[in-house]
């Protein structure tokens, strides 16, 4: 398929590509600067056969080198800018990223591994007076474009491979369903180094479409550029418009505004209602990194009648729950499994992995759903004991893992409560070894020092031992039952 940035600014030059605080830049000169910076990179050694790794946030500039790098067709690991030094080092090493290309905020947690800065490549693009950097004139569509880390229920994390094809079929799901209108401008709020986030920047290219880029999400700020700035279409998790509808008060959304794209799992009937009674349409959706975003949504038509649903697969997609390798009947629990051309190839590296989550085409989740009788979607488990933190995916395998090497600790287990502003916070249970003594407030400064902040656990319970099953598991759903029974806090 022809390089998209580059047919994008021969179709539509002059049109916004994307707005970003008092910025405005079209397709045109989102291109031009695009080659100038991949020059720079090229003269760096970067090419095709590259992997590199790129700590960026949302900003102008990290869009400029994403686009840079994906002019070169060089393989990007996309980095969460929240995690801490541990966790990107093994993502860097697992990848076997050949360098990392950081934005200049987060070179304390960077140094040690020499990044290239952002702010350095674009002062020398800007001074670029010759371009000579081999810009793909074509993408293979089974390709890897990128790679972004997802932790599985053991807790280890693993690179999910996106390919050129992954994300042009999820640009095309989604707009088979939503629809696209010439007016049409995407408000991104969440992090482009997710794939909520950057899917919208491979939107704006297939569609043509302008993105209002925020570096983060403020409430209120978010409300200003539906009311004022023209945007129609928003991604949100439940958090997000939780804060949203109550900053914006008694006020409802202008008639241009369509989509209120929410992900993050089911939205509470409260908020809901509240949209439904303000006119906001709200598509609940489910997907997740190996999906290249969402691959089932439900309309805001069935938002109350099918209240708790993820809604039906996007047209080029499947889906289909599978009990001991049996499709299940309507109505029946099993693990969801999925199928589509904007589903992952594999895992990078991860053989094993792949061919156990890999079956005749099918992608098995690891989540827990039921379809009803009209082929609705129920997600009963996120990935079992998945926990979501304002949006942000927790697993308490990964946290258990790090407990458990503090050598007070004999065993561990992690869950997640309820919480207003983060919808879930997850919580620790240790069990300790004999004699010896750690309080709450070590464990947690124990946590800071291998986890990201949002990971840590917020509050400890010290119990006599954990609940498991026959088989010896450890059985998370039970472990909320031990701060009813009055295990110690410290």
């Amino acid at each position: 398929m022809p390089n998209w940035l580059k047919k994008r600014a021969d179709l539509s030059p002059h049109r916004i590509a994307l707005s970003f605080e008092k910025e405005e830049i079209s397709f045109k000169q989102l291109f031009e600067g695009s080659q100038r910076v991949a020059t720079v990179l090229y003269r760096m050694g970067i090419s095709k056969k590259s992997r590199v790794a790129l700590l960026g946030r949302n900003h102008i500039d990290s869009v400029f080198v994403f686009h840079a790098l994906l002019q070169l067709g060089t393989e990007i690991v996309m980095l969460n800018n929240k995690l801490t030094v541990a966790e990107l080092a093994y993502q860097i090493q697992d990848s076997n990223s050949e360098c990392i290309i950081s934005d200049n905020k987060f070179m304390e947690k960077v140094r040690s591994f020499k990044p290239i800065l952002i702010d350095s490549i674009l002062t020398e693009a800007n001074r670029m007076d010759e371009i000579d950097a081999p810009i793909l004139d074509e993408f293979e569509m089974n390709r890897t474009a990128t790679i972004m880390y997802t932790s599985g229920t053991t807790g280890q994390p693993k690179g999910v491979m996106q390919t050129f094809g992954n994300h042009w079929w999820s640009a095309v799901g989604s707009v088979l369903n939503l629809g696209l209108r010439e007016e049409d401008c995407w408000l991104c709020t969440v992090p482009i180094f997710h794939i909520s986030g950057l899917s919208i920047l491979f939107r704006s290219l297939f569609y043509g479409m302008k993105v209002l880029l925020h570096e983060r999400f403020h409430e209120e700020k978010a409300n200003e550029a539906i009311f004022q700035q023209g945007v129609t279409i928003a991604s949100v998790v439940t958090s997000m418009l939780n804060r949203m509808l109550l900053e914006m008060g008694k006020q409802t959304y202008p008639s241009t505004f369509r989509c209120m794209l929410l992900g993050g799992g089911p939205a509470p009937l409260t908020v809901l209602e509240t949209c439904k009674q303000k006119g906001i349409p709200v598509y609940q959706t489910y997907g997740m990194t190996e999906t290249s975003s969402q691959i089932v949504t439900l309309p805001p038509e069935y938002s109350l009648a099918k209240l708790g649903s993820a809604g039906k697969p996007l047209f080029p997609c499947s889906i289909k729950i599978m009990n001991d390798e049996v499709e299940a009947v309507h109505g029946e629990a099993g693990e969801i499994a999925v199928k589509g051309p904007n589903v992952t190839k594999g895992y990078l590296f991860k053989e094993e992995a792949t061919l156990k989550s890999v079956k005749d085409g099918w992608f098995l989740t690891g989540d827990i759903g039921y379809l009803d009788s009209e082929g609705f979607l129920y997600v009963l488990d996120r990935r079992s004991d998945l926990i979501i933190s304002g949006g942000e995916n927790i697993y308490p395998a990964e946290i258990e893992n790090v407990l458990m090497q503090h050598s007070a600790i004999y065993e561990a287990g992690v869950t997640g409560i309820e919480d207003e502003i983060w919808g879930q916070t997850p919580v620790g249970f240790v069990v300790l070894h004999e004699g010896k003594k750690i309080s709450s407030e070590e464990l947690e400064l124990f946590c800071r020092g291998k986890l990201a902040a949002y990971k840590v656990p917020k509050c400890f319970y010290f119990v006599n031992e954990l609940p498991r099953n026959a088989s010896n598991k450890l059985m998370r759903r039970n472990l909320r039952q031990l701060m009813d029974k009055g295990g110690s806090v410290d």
